[in-house]
């Protein structure tokens, strides 16, 4: 296909299957695996970490066969403000962009803080926001130059996430038969009822419990959802996204609940040295632990630098969604038309500049203390992201409904989500209980700085929505005004073709 001048002012179709499968993994295996996962097994035990992670898991699988229907059928640029727009309202739409784009801005500061930490276990007393301006330079020099740059980047980033992973997995098990040392006796003790926290291992603090860490496996499965937006710069989107949905599931879920298994069979979940989102230890890390007592004497040093390679993978991939986000945005009208502007690269510089803006809220982790200022960014975008789920979900309800209103057949989508209505409906009530229930502890003892990390955006996005209504006079779409073509100058061929 030929590229013309309208052409170089678009998002090029530079994304091949490999890149979309690692940015969907790279994405979500990050400081939610590496760094917090010891913090949920303490708070809600081994039995509880691994139910609350297994239903996310199940939601974020009823999420992206959704989303995937819709991504194959319409690869567009926006993805989720643009489905909300077509078959949800414009309003929708509107909020759920600028909510996105914000909590991917702050996911991009949370990795800059986290990497700030974990450099500082080699160099401590170090100052934070020089490294903070360090790695956002590098995220900065991977998202400015192409697509196909940022692809390749994520490739490789990811991939050592991923073996890592599966060493840590094998090593895990090894040592849980007894064929490694595992620094105790091999078995499967730790899951026994033994009268441990509260007398309720494996299982503490009940529902609460589970509950209370909805939103830390929320933020650990965060940006799964990116194929979505990837789509739209895929080489072959109709074959690319269903491959790369279906494996990425698997994979992450095995990772996860895998990871679960070993670190709560391995160390016990009243172990004190087990980290939590808001410390700053990185040789309490449970992966540091275990590979220390399988006999891996630099094991910190070791996880200090991948953790550190998943950080800028994270990093790299939430940059590439918030500003994709705010370019539609703008291309749209529900942003300034300033930042609608591509290179012709197909890069949009002028949002890739304002996320980076954003991002530079790590800077005040010196102020703050470096475990505070993670912890908000952490909640500001754990939020964000289940609101964008919530909105994936409701617009697939209807997106579906919309499409057999019109005459379409079911046959006519070239991919279908194996659990209409059933998982769609189950993705909409869970996102909610999580947006409103996950941080109940914030009452437990408030404060405002708690309660606006953990529930500001909530206010904010109803305010925007009801006031975006008001002015432009948007209204609830109606199934048979629907709008399921592609975008302007582009055909259903081109969706399928090849560049």
């Amino acid at each position: 296909m030929s590229k013309d001048k309208g052409q170089e002012n678009s998002l090029h179709r530079g994304l091949k299957s490999r890149h979309l499968q690692m940015i969907a993994i790279g994405g979500s295996i990050g400081t939610g695996l590496f760094l917090a996962m010891g913090g949920t097994i303490r708070d809600a035990g081994p039995g509880g970490a691994m139910v609350a992670y297994a239903i996310m898991g199940v939601v974020v699988y009823f999420m992206m066969t959704a989303l995937g229907e819709m991504a194959t059928e319409l690869p567009i640029p926006g993805a989720f403000t643009s489905y909300a727009n077509r078959f949800v309202d414009e309003a929708w739409g509107f909020t759920n962009g600028w909510s996105y784009w914000f909590g991917s801005s702050m996911t991009v500061a949370a990795e800059l803080i986290a990497g700030a930490i974990i450099v500082k276990y080699w160099f401590p007393g170090s100052n934070s926001s020089l490294w903070a301006a360090l790695f956002l330079g590098i995220l900065l020099m991977l998202n400015l130059f192409s697509v196909k740059g940022f692809g390749e980047a994520e490739f490789w980033f990811a991939g050592i996430k991923v073996v890592v992973t599966i060493i840590f997995l094998i090593v895990g098990v090894l040592m849980i038969v007894g064929i490694m040392h595992s620094g105790e006796d091999a078995g499967f003790h730790n899951w026994v009822l033994d009268g441990g926290k509260a007398g309720k291992a494996p299982f503490v603090n009940g529902i609460g419990g589970i509950v209370g860490i909805f939103m830390v496996a929320a933020f650990s499965f965060s940006n799964t959802e990116l194929v979505g937006l990837t789509a739209a710069e895929s080489e072959n989107p109709k074959k690319d996204v269903p491959k790369a949905i279906h494996s990425v599931f698997w994979r992450l879920l095995i990772f996860y609940l895998g990871t679960i298994f070993v670190v709560a069979t391995l160390i016990p979940f009243t172990e004190p040295s087990l980290l939590d989102a808001s410390e700053d230890n990185v040789a309490a890390a449970p992966y540091t632990i275990i590979f220390r007592n399988a006999g891996f004497a630099a094991a910190a040093s070791f996880m200090d630098a991948i953790i550190l390679t998943s950080v800028l993978s994270c990093g790299n991939s939430s940059m590439y969604a918030a500003s994709r986000t705010m370019q539609h945005m703008a291309e749209k009208g529900a942003a300034p038309k300033f930042f609608a502007k591509i290179s012709k690269r197909g890069v949009p510089v002028r949002s890739v500049l304002l996320t980076a803006i954003i991002a530079a809220f790590a800077f005040v982790a010196s102020l703050l203390g470096d475990g505070v200022a993670y912890t908000a960014a952490y909640y500001l975008c754990g939020i964000a992201g289940v609101y964008n789920w919530l909105t994936i979900s409701v617009a697939h309800y209807r997106f579906r409904r919309g499409w057999v209103k019109q005459g379409h057949s079911l046959d006519e989508l070239d991919y279908k989500s194996p659990f209409y209505p059933v998982g769609s409906l189950f993705c909409i009530i869970v996102c909610v209980i999580v947006c409103f229930g996950a941080n109940w502890w914030v009452f437990t003892d408030f404060n405002w700085f708690d309660f606006l990390t953990c529930y500001g955006i909530i206010p904010i996005s109803i305010v925007m929505f009801f006031v975006y209504k008001k002015v432009r006079g948007t209204k609830w779409v109606p199934y048979e005004e629907m709008d399921f073509t592609p975008p302007e100058g582009v055909t259903r061929d081109d969706i399928s073709a090849i560049d």
